[in-house]
């Protein structure tokens, strides 16, 4: 008996160490956060939170699932609408605001949407019975159109976003005036081209577990920060830490939060979804691919092998930008999606 009892006490000291070991990896893992983030973290905590909501809401409701979408309205000219996608696991304030207030005053009514899994949308917790694809993410937003009784739109989608808005364009041709996809694929299992870094995803999953261990508000915006850190690559620019963290903070207080099991339910459905080569040579409407140079996570590869798919694409490769909407860009990604809306206005 003592010889178990020792066995076992050192079973528990072995295991114990292995945990203190595993922690202070984490801790002391992922990206430097950048200078001031802790200080602007605190005003942001300490501070009343802005409205974010600026648009009327409302909520679809497919296949006895609920989605919520917002619709902005233009202050005064009305040059069409916009509809957006967003990256995986990701919700619609995913979209930065000052990206969208950018499209909002060019005379845009832009409509962004939670998927399902995200935000305020149904988080689907039968979703391992009876899993979704990007093409129910589609038809998803093709209700939210019905519902706003808007008859076309300019598609603009981002990483994941971009193939939702090809499945969109591809099922509703002929509700879609253009197509912007930026940092995607049309096919990110394509085997004949590198495939998303597995050393990015496994940094991502990393800082999860360091910040989410204990899911504080405070840990919850680091993560979302060292998360954008890392998925702008070497891209020297700016990250705006107090809109990361108001957003952030405003859907910890207001909405839903962030679901930890989405990311599975998108990498399923992005399986699901196979390629779209075959079905993107069809489509006629005016298409322009976006992609950083710096892009640390989907290869540029992807993006040049969309483009020479469409049969009427422009593309616009950016110099210092990684898998991320930075916001020394945001004036010039507006200005090239807006540039692409007028090749097939309303």
């Amino acid at each position: 008996m003592k010889l178990i009892f020792k066995i076992l006490k050192f079973l528990a000291l072995f295991i114990a160490t292995l945990v203190i070991i595993g922690g202070a990896v984490l801790y002391f893992s992922g990206p430097q956060l950048p200078k001031n983030s802790d200080e602007t973290i605190d005003n942001v905590l300490q501070t009343d939170l802005p409205e974010l909501i600026k648009g009327k809401t409302g909520y679809v409701y497919p296949e006895n699932s609920s989605v919520w979408f917002e619709s902005i309205n233009p202050r005064s000219e009305d040059n069409g609408a916009v509809l957006l996608f967003m990256g995986i696991a990701n919700d619609a304030f995913g979209w930065p605001q000052g990206f969208i207030d950018l499209l909002v005053d060019s005379g845009y009514q832009v409509i962004r949407y939670d998927y399902r899994g995200t935000g305020m949308s149904d988080w689907m917790p039968e979703w391992e019975k009876s899993p979704y694809s990007l093409s129910d993410l589609a038809s998803d937003a093709k209700l939210i159109l019905d519902t706003l009784n808007i008859e076309k739109a300019h598609l603009v989608g981002a990483s994941m976003g971009g193939m939702v808005a090809q499945e969109f364009a591809i099922h509703f041709p002929y509700r879609a005036l253009t197509l912007a996809n930026m940092m995607s694929s049309g096919n990110i299992l394509d085997e004949n081209l590198e495939g998303i870094s597995r050393d990015i995803t496994f940094d991502l999953i990393k800082i999860g577990l360091k910040y989410g261990i204990f899911p504080s508000e405070r840990n919850i915006i680091k993560m979302h920060i060292a998360a954008r850190t890392i998925l702008k690559g070497d891209a020297e620019y700016k990250i705006n830490i107090k809109e990361i963290a108001e957003q952030v903070l405003y859907n910890q207080r207001n909405r839903n939060g962030y679901n930890p099991h989405v990311s599975g339910q998108h990498e399923k459905a992005v399986r699901l979804s196979g390629s779209r080569y075959e079905e993107l040579k069809k489509l006629e409407i005016p298409s322009l691919v976006i992609h950083g140079l710096n892009d640390p996570f989907v290869p540029i590869a992807h993006s040049k092998k969309l483009a020479s798919i469409l049969p009427n694409a422009k593309t616009k490769w950016f110099m210092n930008m990684g898998h991320d909407i930075p916001p020394s860009l945001y004036d010039s990604l507006a200005t090239e999606l807006i540039k692409n809306f007028k090749r097939n206005p309303t």
